[in-house]
Parts: structure tokens; C-alpha cells; sequence
């Protein structure tokens, strides 16, 4: 996996993603499908930066969450996902990149009838993460989970 010893600027986080979402032979024997909830493997990780590997059954989510701070960037690498940002919906395909800043909220659902593949990129890593839920078109903080949760 890559690794860096410089903090990574925006566009590279996606150009990470993007390069390994169509480079399933670097990942792809890693991959799990699990009905309880998404799966997810932590690929690589250094001072700057980390890379996951998340696969979705059809109908799994992260709901609402942010990223704790950390910008990012993910790439849907086999199947479709459904992105919402509290602005609006897209649908998402095999190559796709969505980027995002540090106080970016989103949800993330696969709405196929198909397994899907993503790869995610943060920076800095992820040390907590805060999960709300949506109710009359306001966010209502949850929890917040941190690293050892994950």
C-alpha cells in the first residue's frame, strides 16, 4: 500500500482512492461480505494518512456521520452507493470519487440489489467520528465513537 511521509493535499487523497478502486488485484483476495453490518479492513496507515476497504450488502449504511475532523476522499471501486450530503442524493458507480473537507457530514448506503466495494482515504487518520441522526431536516448528534470503537 502507499505510503507517504508528507501530509497528503485534497486532490491526492482522492487520487489515492481512485488508483486503488481500479486496482482490485492489490485488495481484492481481502475482501469479506458480512449480512450483520458493513465490513471494513484498514489497508494502511502512517503519521499522515490511512486507507480502508469497506464492502455493503444491499440496504447497509453508515447513516449521518462526519469524519472527526479529518479530510478525505472514497471511491466506489465494484457495485453502486448512494451518497447524501444533506444537500442532495447522487448515485455513485465503479470509479466514482467523492472528496470532502473536514466538517463534511454524509451518509453512505448501498441501495442495490448488489454487493458494492468502496476504498476510503483520511487525513489526518481518524480518531473519532460523530454519528446523528436526521429528524425534521436537523442533525442530531448521536454519539461520538473513537478509534478504539472501530
Amino acid at each position: 500500500m502507499p505510503a507517504s511521509t508528507s501530509a497528503p493535499a485534497r486532490t491526492r487523497l482522492a487520487d489515492v482512492a481512485r488508483r486503488l478502486a481500479t486496482a482490485p488485484d492489490e485488495w481484492i483476495h481481502r475482501v469479506r461480505l458480512n449480512a450483520e453490518e458493513r465490513w471494513y479492513e484498514r489497508l494502511h496507515q502512517d503519521d499522515d494518512h490511512e486507507i480502508w476497504l469497506l464492502s455493503w450488502l444491499p440496504g447497509q449504511s453508515t447513516g449521518f456521520h462526519d469524519h472527526g475532523g479529518s479530510r478525505g476522499a472514497f471511491a466506489v471501486a465494484l457495485g453502486s452507493l448512494r451518497e447524501h450530503d444533506l444537500a442532495i442524493e447522487r448515485d455513485l458507480a465503479p470509479g466514482d470519487v467523492r472528496e470532502f473537507g473536514p466538517d463534511y457530514i454524509h451518509s453512505v448506503t448501498n441501495v442495490s440489489s448488489a454487493p458494492a466495494i468502496s476504498v476510503h482515504v483520511y487525513s489526518p487518520r481518524l480518531t473519532v467520528m460523530n454519528r446523528y441522526d436526521l429528524v425534521d431536516g436537523d442533525l442530531i448528534k448521536l454519539v461520538e465513537e473513537s478509534a478504539d470503537d472501530w
